[in-house]
C-alpha cells in the first residue's frame, strides 16, 4: 500500500524547499528556493518521529549541512534517513544515528559510468537492509513511444550513463532493499507528479525477485497524489511531499491529513 513519508531537505544549514532542477555543484550556488524555515531540523525530526512517519529522509544539499543533518538524526536516533555526500568511508559514522543511509553520486564515477563494485562494497559495508539508492532521474528524448528516464547524479546536473528501467532495478536490487527516486524535472514546482513515471516504477517493482520499497518524490501537490499513486503503482510506490506541504510553507496539502492517510491505510 502507498505511504506518505517525509522529508528535511538541508540547505547552508537551513531547513529549505528547493526547486530540484536549480542547484549547483558550487558552494556559493543560488538555486531556487521556494521555502526556508523558521523552524530547527530538530523541529522536523520530532514532527516526522511523534506522527510515526516512518521512512522520512534527511537530504544534505551540498556542504555545511552536516551539523544540521545530526541535529536532525540525534532527535530521534534510529528513525531517519540520510542522504548527501554518503560514502563508504562515512556511511558508518552516519549509521550511527540514521535508520538508513541514502548514496547516490558516488556510485558514479566523474564521466557518470555506474561503478557496480562501489555499489557491492558499501552494500556489504552497511547491510543491503541499511542502504538507499537515491536514482533521481530526469527525462529524456525517446526514439519509441514508450518514455524514458536517465539517473543524474551532482545534485541533479549531470546526466549518467544509467537508464531508470526494470533491468537497472533488477541489478541493483541485489544490494538495495529501497530506491529514492526523484523526479528533478518536477521537483519543487507544485505541477504534478510524473504519472508515467509512477506507473512505470510500480510495474517494474511488481516484476522483481526481491521484495523493494520505492518512494517517489517530485511535483506533488493534492492529497488525492497518494491516492493517485496508489492506483497508478498497484500501492508499490510511496510518496513524498515538499513545497506543497503546509509544514514548509505550501497552501496545498495538510500534513495532518496525510498522518490521517497513513494510519487509514496502514493499520
Amino acid at each position: 500500500m502507498t505511504r506518505f513519508t517525509g522529508c528535511i531537505d538541508l540547505h547552508a544549514g537551513k531547513v529549505k524547499q528547493i526547486v530540484g532542477g536549480t542547484l549547483a555543484d558550487t558552494d556559493d550556488s543560488n538555486p531556487t528556493v521556494n521555502f526556508v524555515s523558521s523552524h530547527s531540523p530538530s523541529y522536523y525530526a520530532r514532527l516526522y518521529a511523534e506522527s510515526g512517519v516512518s521512512g522520512s529522509h534527511v537530504i544534505k544539499l551540498g556542504p555545511k549541512n552536516d551539523e544540521a543533518a545530526l541535529e536532525a538524526l540525534k532527535t530521534a536516533i534510529g528513525f531517519l534517513q540520510v542522504g548527501g555526500g554518503i560514502n563508504i568511508d562515512n556511511c558508518q559514522y552516519w549509521l550511527q544515528y540514521a535508520s538508513k543511509v541514502i548514496v547516490t553520486s558516488w556510485l558514479f564515477d566523474k564521466v557518470g559510468s555506474f561503478q557496480i563494485d562501489r555499489l557491492k562494497a558499501i552494500s556489504e559495508r552497511c547491510g543491503k537492509d541499511r542502504l538507499v539508492v537515491d536514482l533521481s532521474c530526469r527525462r529524456v528524448a525517446s526514439a519509441t513511444e514508450v518514455p524514458k528516464w536517465v539517473i543524474a547524479m551532482n545534485k541533479w546536473q549531470t546526466m549518467t550513463k544509467l537508464e531508470l528501467n526494470q533491468a537497472t532495478l533488477e541489478l541493483l536490487a541485489n544490494y538495495t532493499d529501497e530506491f529514492l527516486v526523484h523526479a528533478a524535472d518536477v521537483e519543487g514546482l507544485c505541477g504534478g507528479i510524473d504519472e508515467e513515471l509512477v506507473e512505470h516504477l510500480g510495474k517494474w517493482a511488481g516484476s522483481l525477485k526481491h521484495n523493494v520499497t520505492i518512494v517517489y518524490a517530485g511535483g506533488a501537490k493534492s492529497i488525492k497524489d497518494l491516492e493517485q499513486v496508489e492506483k497508478l503503482s498497484n500501492g508499490k510506490v510511496d510518496l513524498t511531499y515538499g513545497s506543497s506541504l503546509d509544514i514548509f510553507g505550501g497552501k496545498l496539502v495538510r500534513f495532518i491529513d496525510c498522518c490521517r492517510w497513513n494510519q487509514e491505510h496502514h493499520h
